[in-house]
């Protein structure tokens, strides 16, 4: 049985919030700590909404937080559990995580460092590409991909940096019911080519895990996954397909999956009403989900901008042919 749409706060709605957007995207204030909601005697209701939220509305954002790295993956690992994500689903761990490091970083392995210095960031960045090549949904390369993912960031440039966030349930809901028809139940590739590549270079480097879960395992970084997915904790359609990873629709010939991933990628980048763009302050937190939503940042700025990500991970990617579209699940 499919899950029933829930409401969006729940036990939530006690706390101060708004919407940034109609399709995408809910902002606490800083009087909302993430760390009182951990310790709160009702800690288990709270944190099984938050989830639900940040399932339904895609990414929710936590102004000025105090949460340290052990909170923060205490939370990364709690939000799925509560969703009902396998129990052999843990944080992901990255699978070049050794570049990370640096003297004095001290981080846990399930804890990527996002960095302007030599994090992840911006790999294979180049000022001459196009800034909507970037948008991706995190660890799609693996069996087991990402359910939710959390970030914190601790030093910003004195502007520019920000980071946008799309909407995988409207950019389904705005394809013609032809086109739905199309893409439903069709496969792609999901490949990290370019950390694969970077990983063959330096085989000393890599994390061969499991990283996070007992599949997540070698460095081929290549998996097959739907290219319309249903969310396991809304029951609802969404886009799956991301124009940094998906490089190849199976059941196509080569040009048409070249065509189709083309529209689907200009779809989502060039569509602003399913999109949010947050402007960061330090110490500001968002929770989003990989199922439902593609990101990128703004790599329009100078200076230092860093930050620390923790990745969970969920379950294996599906699509159910009776699951419902948003929009219609919610009467839209």
């Amino acid at each position: 049985m499919l899950p029933t749409p829930a409401p969006a706060l729940g036990s939530l709605k006690i706390f101060p919030s708004c919407d940034e957007t109609p399709a995408i995207g809910t902002r606490f204030p800083n009087t909302v700590q993430l760390s009182q909601i951990l310790s709160s005697p009702n800690a288990d209701e709270l944190l099984k909404d938050l989830a639900t939220l940040v399932s339904h509305r895609g990414v929710v954002f936590f102004m000025d937080q105090d949460l340290d790295i052990e909170k923060q993956r205490e939370l990364g690992t709690r939000l799925g559990e509560f969703v009902g994500k396998p129990a052999t689903s843990k944080l992901h761990i990255y699978p070049n995580s050794y570049r990370d490091s640096e003297p004095n970083d001290e981080l846990p392995p399930d804890v990527v460092k996002i960095s302007s210095e030599g994090g992840v960031a911006r790999t294979g960045y180049s000022k001459s590409a196009r800034a909507s090549d970037g948008w991706h949904s995190d660890a799609c390369y693996e069996h087991i991909p990402s359910d939710y993912s959390i970030l914190k960031m601790c030093t910003l440039p004195a502007v520019g940096g920000d980071t946008l966030w799309a909407s995988g349930y409207e950019a389904y809901d705005k394809l013609s019911p032809a086109y739905k028809k199309f893409i439903e139940g069709l496969t792609a590739v999901y490949d990290a080519r370019g950390l694969r590549e970077e990983l063959a270079k330096k085989p000393n480097n890599a994390f061969y895990g499991p990283r996070g879960a007992p599949e997540n395992t070698g460095i081929q970084l290549q998996v097959i996954h739907p290219v319309v997915r249903t969310h396991p904790v809304t029951g609802f359609k969404t886009l799956f397909a991301n124009k940094f990873f998906t490089t190849r629709i199976i059941e196509l010939t080569e040009d048409e999956s070249a065509d189709v991933l083309a529209y689907l990628a200009r779809h989502v980048s060039e569509n602003h009403d399913l999109q949010v763009r947050y402007r960061w302050n330090k110490n500001d937190v968002a929770i989003w989900d990989n199922r439902c939503t593609f990101h990128t940042a703004t790599f329009d700025y100078e200076g230092v901008r860093k930050g620390t990500r923790v990745v969970s991970i969920g379950e294996k990617p599906y699509f159910d042919p009776n699951s419902k579209s948003r929009r219609t699940a919610l009467g839209l």
